[in-house]
This record gives C-alpha cells, structure tokens and sequence, in this order.
C-alpha cells in the first residue's frame, strides 16, 4: 500500500472520532463517561481478539496493558467528560495540541529530529486551536478542559509507545487492536462498578450510540490507526488527529446549532492549513518502519 493510501486509510480514525462528542450529548445518558469507554472499548476488544486468534505472550502482556491503559483506559473516560462538559468543537479542538506533544515525545524518545517545516506547522495547528478554545462565544469549562488536555496528553503518550515498540511478528493489526482495546475495557471494568454504580438504563437512542462509537469508532477506527502509526512518521496521525475538532465544529453547528464567531472559524481554517502543509511535509519523508522488538516470539494463537 503506498503511503498516500496509508495515510488516507488512517484520516478515517479521527474523522470517527470527530463524532463523539454529538453522538455524547444527543444520545448517551449524562454522568456516565466510564460506563461509555467501558462500552466502547470492552466488546470492541472482545470481537477484535476472536478476529485476531492471537494472544500477548512474553512482555507484550504488560506493554498491552501499559498501551491499553494511555490509549483507552485513561483516554476514553477523560474524552466522554470533555464532551459532556463542553461544545463539540472547543471539546475536540484541544486535541489541536497534540502535535507539539508528540514532537516534543518523538525527539526525547525516539530521536526522531524536529524540522523546522514541522514545527511551524505543529504551531499552526495549536494556533488555530487556541482560536477555537479562546473565542469570546466559547462555553469553557475547567474541568472539561483539563478532561481534554489530560486524554490528548495519554494518547500522546500512547501514539510514541505505540511507535517505539511497533508490533510482534506473526501479529496483525486486528489483534493487536483487540489487545489494548481489551485491556483499556478491563481498566476501566472495576472503575465503572466502583464509582458509577448500576449501569445507567439504556434507551435505543443510547444503544445505537454505543453501538457506533464501539464498531466504527473503536474497533474500526484503531485497526486503522494503530497501523498508520506503526507505518507513517510518527507526526503524521499525530497532525491527522485535528480532522477530529473540525468534524466537530461542522456537526456542532450544523446539528446541535452551536454558533461560532469570525475568530473560530479563522482558527479551524488555521487547523486546516496545518494539516494539509504538514501531511505534504510527512509525504515527502522517507518512510521509517515501527520497530518489531521480538521477531522470534510470535504471540500465542487462540
């Protein structure tokens, strides 16, 4: 597969994900967000692992876990309490940050060199966001910010793990999904019982929600996504992760009737000049293979 086709393929992921935050507020019950990550990660994995036939073996159990946790576990919940407490724009447009996260993380951990193209574009990005976040008509929420903040930061560090130990041979991505979605789902198992109680009643509106965000923006979408990181420059998905706020500014105020002053609207057109200038950058860059740690352990089969 080339990589323009990769990289496309991979688009699909976030563009799902800019869909979470309507489907939140229209259709799942309130003051559940572990209930809603449980259920978007944990029948997901289930169904991903039967696909897969295979199962950790060696380190990869606690590197599952580890990965599981930063990108659903923790990731998850934080996401569904950002769109519960904020507009689906200003909710998903802090993920605008993520860029310069993750090029901060790619260079201490992978080594990977910061070009300037990049950094310049990484800053757009953020730019526009902040555009998105700071407007004058913008509902803030502190708490929903830091929900917003702290899942992108998980994910962040989740997108270079992800990288660095890259996939064991003999695995697929189907599988490889199903682990850290299965683990993310068994997380947060014991969080939901503990803290949210008796799952709340789920009505049909709620159930396709579930149903979507579990099939098309869980399992679907982290097959793609696991393997465009595993494939593409690490800042690639990274900056792919903005089609996210912009799905959601369109449905916010193409749906749910949000209104946007001139200032945000100059902020998603910024968040779009940085994707398209630095997907251009990451095409023209040699492509680098994930790492593959343990060729000689192929992952038990089921």
């Amino acid at each position: 597969m080339n990589r323009l086709a990769l990289l496309l393929l991979t688009a699909l992921a976030p563009l799902s994900w800019g869909t979470t935050y309507l489907v939140t507020t229209e259709l799942l019950p309130t003051g559940h967000p572990l209930f809603a990550g449980l259920l978007r990660a944990l029948p997901a994995g289930f169904v991903a692992m039967s696909i897969g036939r295979a199962l950790p073996r060696g380190a990869w159990w606690l590197r599952s876990l580890a990965l599981g946790t930063l990108n659903i576990g923790a990731f998850f919940p934080l996401l569904f309490i950002a769109a519960e407490r904020l507009p689906g724009g200003v909710a998903a447009a802090v993920a605008g940050v993520q860029p310069l996260t993750i090029l901060g993380l790619s260079a201490l951990l992978l080594g990977d060199r910061i070009r300037p193209v990049t950094a310049i574009t990484a800053a757009v990005g953020a730019g526009g966001v902040a555009l998105v976040v700071l407007g004058p008509a913008a509902q803030l929420d502190a708490l929903g910010i830091l929900a917003a903040l702290g899942g992108v930061t998980a994910t962040s560090v989740g997108m270079i793990l992800t990288k660095r130990w890259g996939r064991p041979a003999g695995v697929g991505a189907v599988a490889y999904a199903g682990w850290q979605l299965t683990a993310g789902g068994l997380v947060l198992l014991p969080l939901a019982l503990l803290f949210e109680g008796t799952p709340p009643t789920v009505d049909g509106g709620a159930a396709l929600g579930y149903v979507w965000l579990g099939s098309v923006g869980g399992l679907l979408a982290y097959i793609l996504w696991f393997r465009g990181i595993q494939q593409l420059p690490v800042i690639a998905p990274g900056l792919l992760a903005l089609l996210s706020p912009v799905v959601a500014t369109l449905l916010g105020a193409l749906v749910a009737g949000e209104r946007f002053t001139t200032a945000q609207v100059v902020g998603v057109v910024l968040v779009l000049v940085a994707l398209v200038g630095g997907q251009l950058t990451a095409l023209r860059r040699p492509r680098r293979s994930s790492r593959v740690p343990e060729p000689a352990l192929p992952a038990r089969r089921l």
